[in-house]
């Protein structure tokens, strides 16, 4: 009996189990609940390829702005990173029109050469001097002090000898928004090979902490102490420091040298490049000019100058000053349709307030000097007033010459605003052709009683061998209303010369002129060569009362 009870409810619970089992299956399933975190999705962001990881921390570290990073970060798809980095660097590409990027391969080579040359124990791309290389390009001198040593200060650094460390410096004659003639020290104090920026003159100094050694002239003299140059107090060079070595200039460049070389005026090209087709209502106006003087048998050194007056600009106060400024683009094509070089910069004019009506009655200058082929070109020059957004846009063409290395011929005759020899100031800047100044007027208007610059180079004159002097005449010839006012031969003697050629270099005074208009003409004659001939420039420049 108990064992047919026991099978009776065995069948039971199996039958029960079923039935339960069923009625679990039968249910529609429970919603999830929406506050339940084990419920919610996932937001996993897929992460970036090591590549362009790469690209953006490695490659192009120096050299791509802030704005650029975080639009780079902002990128979902690999697509869109491929495509940003086409963009970037066709934004810097100096000639879009050919296949190549010269930017580019000429960065990829800075990189190759500072991992070859600067590695000391980490890659050279990644040393004080890498960097400065590989965003700024080979400076254009290096001296170079490989063993340290011996060394006599220059005055600026205070004077007196003293033992250095290792330590180069590197010279640039310019370089945007850091300025001119800059000065780069680079110190190796471990004699590891690895140099470092220097803040100071006073890092390459090994005898910098040794008592009574390695003394300045001041030091010497007992004027200052070494302990208050080491703690920054003094130098003891003051009166003779130049002020690319003071402490704040010396800070500016290196925040400078750190920044990535900006990418200007990408609107500016536009405009240039014809994308905008109407520009603005009231456009800003400036003036134009193009000067060619030889460089070499098939290098011609072609000047652009541009100039804007004042009153187009509009003034605004900065730190206590009235300021205005134009930013300039300028693109250069062959007529073939090929891009020749293109130039970007930026002008400002500063005045107090008491100035301000003075300094609307001058004018801004700037000028472009680039070697280019003889052959046709047009160049596209669009400017804009920061302040007020007023753009204007000139297109010009011209004619490169071919200078014949067998005939006499001359450059460009430039009456100018203002001429003078060059100093050591000079070095780098703009408007210096040979040893001179020159700033060309473009409007040709001078003020009675200022003085005309006048201003040619003359190639190819032969030399008379029993007098060992330029064997050619040349007469200024000054003119108006087609009636000659005056002709006066040139004096050859102390002018500037260079293998065959020979320099033009004079002030017209204007105090004895009336008002009105005049041209000045320059013939120049061989007299050695047969076929020599005469050339004739010609300029032309009102007085005004």
């Amino acid at each position: 009996m108990s064992k047919v009870n026991s099978f009776r409810n065995f069948v039971i619970a199996v039958v029960v189990l079923a039935v339960g089992s069923i009625a679990v299956w039968a249910q529609p399933p429970n919603k999830k609940d929406p506050n339940d975190p084990t419920n919610q999705i996932r937001n996993v962001k897929k992460e970036v390829n090591d590549v362009y990881k790469k690209w953006k921390n490695n490659d192009v570290a120096y050299i791509i702005t802030n704005e650029e990073k975080k639009a780079f970060d902002a990128l979902k798809t690999d697509e869109e990173r491929e495509n940003f980095i086409e963009n970037f660097w066709r934004r810097r590409d100096p000639n879009p029109d050919t296949e190549e990027n010269e930017y580019r391969d000429q960065y990829y080579e800075r990189i190759a050469y500072a991992n070859e040359h600067y590695a000391s124990g980490i890659p050279g791309w990644k040393t004080d001097r890498g960097r400065i290389y590989i965003a700024w390009g080979k400076p254009d001198s290096v001296e170079s002090h490989p063993s340290g040593g011996a060394y006599d200060r220059p005055s600026y650094e205070g004077g007196g000898s003293t033992t250095t460390y290792p330590f180069e410096t590197w010279f640039y004659r310019h370089l945007d928004n850091v300025g001119d003639g800059v000065e780069i020290e680079f110190v190796d104090p471990t004699g590891s090979g690895e140099y470092r920026l220097a803040r100071d003159a006073n890092e390459k100094d090994a005898l910098k902490y040794v008592p009574g050694a390695g003394l300045t002239s001041s030091e010497e003299l007992g004027l200052t102490t070494k302990g208050d140059r080491i703690s920054g107090i003094g130098t003891g060079q003051q009166n003779f420091q130049r002020e690319q070595d003071s402490v704040f200039r010396r800070m500016e460049i290196q925040n400078g040298l750190f920044h990535p070389p900006a990418v200007k005026f990408s609107d500016l090209q536009g405009i240039a490049g014809g994308d905008s087709g109407v520009l603005d209502n009231n456009p800003l106006k400036f003036d134009v000019r193009v000067d060619f003087f030889r460089q070499s048998d098939d290098r011609v050194i072609t000047a652009f100058t541009v100039q804007a007056g004042n009153k187009e600009l509009t003034f605004e106060q900065i730190g206590g000053l009235q300021q205005a400024t134009m930013n300039i683009f300028g693109r250069i094509t062959a007529v073939s349709g090929k891009r020749s070089g293109i130039f970007e910069d930026s002008v400002t004019a500063d005045a107090t307030a008491a100035e301000l009506s003075e300094a609307k009655d001058r004018k801004s200058v700037y000028q472009k000097a680039i070697a280019l082929s003889p052959g046709t070109y047009k160049v596209d020059v669009v400017v804009r007033d920061v302040k007020s957004g007023n753009k204007g846009i000139q297109n010009l063409g011209f004619v490169v010459p071919r200078y014949d290395e067998k005939k006499l011929s001359t450059s460009s005759l430039v009456l100018t605003s203002k001429l003078r020899s060059t100093t050591e100031r000079d070095i780098g800047a703009p408007f210096v052709v040979g040893n001179a100044k020159v700033i060309p007027n473009l409007s040709g208007i001078y003020a009675r009683g200022s003085e005309v610059g006048v201003y040619m180079q003359v190639y190819n004159a032969e030399i008379d061998q029993t007098t060992l002097r330029p064997a050619v005449d040349v007469e200024y010839i000054l003119s108006r209303d087609g009636k000659e006012l005056l002709r006066q031969a040139e004096d050859w003697s102390g002018l500037s010369d260079s293998g065959q050629r020979l320099t033009l270099a004079r002030l017209l005074p204007t105090s004895l002129l009336t008002p009105g208009d005049y041209e000045l003409k320059i013939q120049v004659k061989d007299r050695v060569r047969t076929d020599g001939g005469v050339i004739e420039n010609k300029g032309k420049f009102t007085i005004m009362p």
